[in-house]
């Protein structure tokens, strides 16, 4: 029973890990390419482009401040949401747990951006003809597939379950 939980936590923490790892190398990359050109306005085709912009609100840009007071007050109140999204992962298992751990991950990526640069690279700028989505990074990605795949799971697999309980 131990080796088992050992086992299960090594594997989700290689998984955190990894989503970390990804998010970083893509910061990163987009960032070194900021040095050498001084700026990143890179197309890729006709619907993507990278553009970096620094985030200092939280998901897409929303409650931007400039004060610090404030930008402290919500990076305090991002860590503490990651560490009950940490405590959920630790009470949840089968597939639900995994939607968590891509919530954790990005969550990691984005809190240390916060921490480490006062702000976050966001550069995946989505359009179509004239319409851009919000710009976002790749730890935005993995929240944004976790939440999602959560709000699906509940939405349609427990009003399944509660039908056949009926």
């Amino acid at each position: 029973m131990i080796q088992k939980n050992l086992k299960s936590i090594l594997i989700n923490t290689v998984i955190v890990l990894t989503i970390f790892f990804i998010d970083r190398a893509s910061k990163i990359y987009i960032l070194n390419i900021e040095e050498i050109k001084g700026v990143v306005d890179v197309y890729i085709n006709p619907y993507l482009n990278f553009y970096l912009i620094w985030n200092n609100g939280i998901a897409f840009g929303f409650l931007s401040f400039d004060q610090s007071a404030a930008y402290n007050f919500i990076t305090l109140i991002i860590a503490v949401i990651t560490f009950v999204i940490l405590l959920m992962i630790c009470r949840s298992s089968g597939k639900n747990l995994y939607f968590l751990i891509f919530i954790l991950g990005g969550s990691f990526g984005n809190l240390f951006d916060r921490i480490y640069y006062s702000a976050v690279p966001d550069f995946i700028d989505f359009h179509i003809s004239d319409f851009h989505w919000f710009i976002f990074n790749v730890a935005d990605i993995f929240i944004t597939i976790g939440v999602l795949c959560l709000i699906l799971d509940e939405i349609f697999f427990n009003k399944r379950v509660k039908n056949e309980i009926k």
